[in-house]
């Protein structure tokens, strides 16, 4: 089945973007957008990255539920600060934090985690990718934020992906 149809969900999209587009259910048109949803996705098959194998899929449901804790606590926190902002500013720093994760999946997930976490903002990966450059908006002690980030984030993933 993945031989004909390497990506069904790329193909059920192009499909149904065709048929948006053109407007019609004409069977010219639908032949069309199934020809174009079959051969498209077998022309970009060798542009398409292998995706990392996943070895501990209950971790990765943990790391999941605690990204989206984090988020919540973190956008309180980032409310708090703003609001608060007049009378005691935020302490916003950047964080040098070393890494041990070299799997570019990883590495990218640990990207979209930064991302979306309130406060965060990944700034600079080394070359060598030993060390991360992150902006915290309040920042209170270093040390727990590196250990946090690390033991929370980059952990998890070193043992799902790598």
């Amino acid at each position: 089945m993945k031989r004909w149809f390497p990506a069904p969900l790329l193909s059920a999209g192009l499909f149904a973007l065709w048929l948006m587009l053109s407007r019609s259910l004409g069977a010219g048109t639908v032949l069309l957008g199934l020809l174009l949803a079959f051969v498209l996705p077998l022309l970009a098959r060798p542009l398409r990255p292998a995706g990392p194998p996943v070895r501990k899929p209950l971790l990765l449901a943990r790391l999941v539920l605690r990204v989206g804790g984090d988020v919540v606590l973190s956008g309180v926190e980032v409310a708090r600060g703003v609001l608060r902002g007049h009378t005691r500013p935020p302490r916003g720093a950047f964080v040098v934090v070393p890494l041990e994760l070299r799997n570019d999946h990883a590495l990218a997930a640990l990207a979209m985690i930064t991302a979306v976490i309130p406060g965060t903002v990944w700034c600079e990966l080394a070359p060598d990718r030993s060390r991360l450059l992150l902006h915290v908006f309040d920042l209170a002690d270093e040390t727990a934020f590196v250990a946090h980030y690390k033991a929370d984030y980059e952990h998890p993933l070193k043992e799902i992906l790598e």
